[in-house]
């Protein structure tokens, strides 16, 4: 199945960025979540997938216009990610 995203670099590290708003592709495709940990390791895989640093997961917020979750490579959760946070604010910015 088909999962609408965009990879960006930032310093060094690269994202797979999938925006699971509503009325987003992402967020209407009905095949596995990204936000899956095994999802999320299967998509960075550098030899059999993607490829890269972590998923970021653009959501829907009750406060903000987005929020962003970070999910690593390995799957695990992080609770901020710098480099991260500046390439979905310029993805949002520039696709907004």
């Amino acid at each position: 199945m088909a999962l609408p995203f965009t990879k960006v670099e930032g310093l060094g590290n690269d994202f797979l960025v999938v925006d699971l708003r509503p009325g987003r592709p992402a967020a209407t495709t009905g095949g596995p979540s990204p936000e899956d940990p095994e999802v999320v390791r299967a998509l960075c895989d550098r030899r059999f997938g993607v490829g890269g640093d972590g998923v970021l997961a653009i959501l829907p917020s009750k406060t903000g216009d987005a929020r962003m979750r970070v999910l690593n490579a390995d799957g695990s959760e992080a609770e901020m990610c710098g480099n991260g946070i500046r390439c979905v604010a310029k993805l949002l910015y520039e696709t907004d």
